[in-house]
């Protein structure tokens, strides 16, 4: 009798795990719908990045964190002059945190645009799409330095990959001179999970050689996250250059993250 004993406990543990995961799954498969419902019903694809559109893809982002459990904490207030905006990248998670804060349009890798479902929502909410050492990059830069004149807000992530969230990696500042040719300040935000025993969240980083349908399926199993913004001061472009520019903002980013962990983290790395 005693095996029988033990083992109805993981039974139930592995029972209420899978009604967890099925229940988000169908919030989330909801969320993705509505999504494509406000695309739609607003025509949004037929003027993709309109400035008006940002409403509706931070309603979007707010409803994809309520799915996958991430609570959004906000430190300081987050501007609304329109500047090129520069985000340290965790995970595909980020668009929805970020998105949470801000209203903004994002610049994201091309293979993107090819996720089922995803891919088309995301190009229907005013999303970039670049190809990494394509030569892509002028384009796209040409492209968010007119968005930047029309008052039109981006968010790119210079590191061109995703990390653990503990450092940052190397910026590649090509992009930056969208916002000096535009005239516009550069915005750094930065992002930092944590779990709830206030520790550095391992789960929501999406690195290795993990498959995105692997990834989300760990995310929606995972326990309640809280993701902490913090917007820094606006940079101011004038007089800069990208090879001036690009160190700066490497800088300040590492200086901001750090900044951020000593206060939402029990342990700071």
């Amino acid at each position: 009798m005693k095996p029988i004993v033990e083992q109805q406990p993981t039974n139930i543990r592995g029972l209420q795990k899978f009604v967890l995961y099925t229940r988000k799954t169908c919030a989330m498969i909801a969320a993705i719908a509505q999504g494509f419902y406000l695309v739609y019903r607003h025509r949004l694809y037929k003027d993709p990045n309109n400035s008006q559109n940002t409403r509706y893809v931070q309603y979007f982002c707010r409803q994809l964190c309520k799915v996958f459990n991430i609570e959004v904490q906000v430190h300081g207030n987050i501007p609304r002059e329109t500047a090129l905006w520069v985000g340290n990248h965790v995970s595909w998670l980020d668009v929805a945190v970020f998105g949470s804060g801000a209203r903004v349009f994002f610049l994201a890798k091309a293979e993107i645009e090819q996720w089922p479902l995803l891919g088309k929502l995301a190009k229907g909410g005013g999303t970039l799409f670049i190809k990494r050492g394509s030569g892509d990059s002028l384009r796209i830069r040409e492209q968010i330095t007119g968005f930047l004149k029309q008052d039109i807000p981006v968010l790119f992530f210079p590191e061109a990959t995703t990390s653990d969230g503990r450092s940052i990696k190397k910026v590649h500042g090509r992009i930056l001179g969208a916002a000096i040719e535009a005239g516009k300040p550069v915005q750094i935000c930065l992002i930092c999970y944590v779990n709830q025993a206030g520790e550095l969240d391992l789960v929501a980083p999406f690195i290795d050689d993990i498959s995105f349908a692997a990834h989300v399926k760990n995310v929606l199993e995972m326990p309640k996250v809280t993701a902490h913004l913090l917007a820094l001061p606006a940079i101011d472009v004038t007089g800069h250059t990208v090879e001036t520019l690009t160190p700066l903002v490497q800088e300040k980013m590492l200086s901001g993250l750090k900044e951020l962990q000593l206060k939402v983290l029990k342990k700071p790395h």
